[in-house]
């Protein structure tokens, strides 16, 4: 049977790069990549066992942290974390007309954030409009001369579009890590662990004890990221990711014991290995 693995469609997408990095990585046999429309998709995919696995961006070295994936993993604490990898994030301009036609500029939202200074400088009077992906992007653009998409140069080639401009993300070393999750307990078999968790009350010094917990035990906080709970305003839920400390066993677990009696909720998604890719 093919492993199914869901991943931000259509096919092109810099979550299909990473979907089969990831895949290569964990050496999953009979791959089966699922493009779905939209992230809260991609986690359902996963939740509802259509899929095995998922492929979901979690942050990006410019724009912080995707909401929807953080939102999705705090909604379904039965996910746990496989794996990650940082991809190298270079976005390029495509079309079938000419720079000086471009009227509408289309691409994901963080990929337009991302891009933002060069549409300024360049295209300062095209009209920028959001789209489910960069793939999504790259085929509403196909056979228009006023539209432009922002996605990868692989993706222009596959659609046949013309590079108009490349590199154009503001930022030369933009990044965006990428998780591989599934259900089940959280594993314990990486250097990087990443939980979440939500206070019992909004108090003086409430998460300055929680972060003491891993200062205590020694770990060096690599993240850490509030979002909205969602019930009432001024409450949050802290994500927070650790880096391991190499040779000491149980740590983690200690970690997780010693804020448990701080928090009205704590998820826990296991400790993964994280890989850096290059691109050609």
């Amino acid at each position: 049977m093919p492993t199914r693995v869901a991943f931000l469609g259509p096919e092109g997408t810099y979550g299909e790069q990473a979907a089969r990095a990831l895949a290569e990585l964990e050496g999953l046999p009979n791959l089966e990549l699922v493009p779905c429309v939209g992230l809260r998709s991609v986690v359902e995919h996963v939740v509802s066992k259509r899929c095995e696995m998922a492929v979901v961006p979690v942050e990006n070295s410019v724009e912080g942290g995707v909401t929807a994936s953080l939102d999705a993993l705090w909604s379904h604490p039965q996910l746990c974390i496989l794996r990650a990898v940082v991809l190298p994030i270079r976005h390029a301009l495509l079309s079938s007309g000419g720079l000086k036609d471009i009227s509408e500029v289309l691409s994901h939202p963080q990929a337009l954030a991302q891009c933002s200074g060069w549409l300024a400088e360049h295209l300062p009077d095209a009209l920028q409009l959001p789209t489910s992906s960069t793939a999504e992007a790259a085929r509403m653009v196909a056979d228009s001369c006023f539209r432009a998409a922002i996605a990868s140069r692989p993706t222009g080639q596959e659609r046949g579009l013309k590079e108009l401009a490349f590199p154009i993300n503001d930022v030369a070393g933009n990044r965006t890590r990428f998780l591989l999750l599934k259900q089940g307990e959280p594993l314990q078999r990486g250097d990087l662990a990443s939980f979440a968790f939500s206070l019992h009350a909004n108090a003086p010094g409430a998460l300055l004890e929680a972060l003491t917990c891993v200062a205590r035990l020694g770990f060096n906080m690599s993240r850490i990221e509030s979002r909205p709970s969602k019930r009432e305003l001024g409450e949050y839920v802290f994500f927070v990711d650790v880096e391991l400390i190499e040779g000491v066993d149980g740590a983690c677990d200690q970690l997780i014991e010693s804020l448990q009696p701080l928090c009205e909720h704590l998820a826990h998604f296991g400790s993964y290995p994280s890989s850096d890719l290059q691109l050609n």
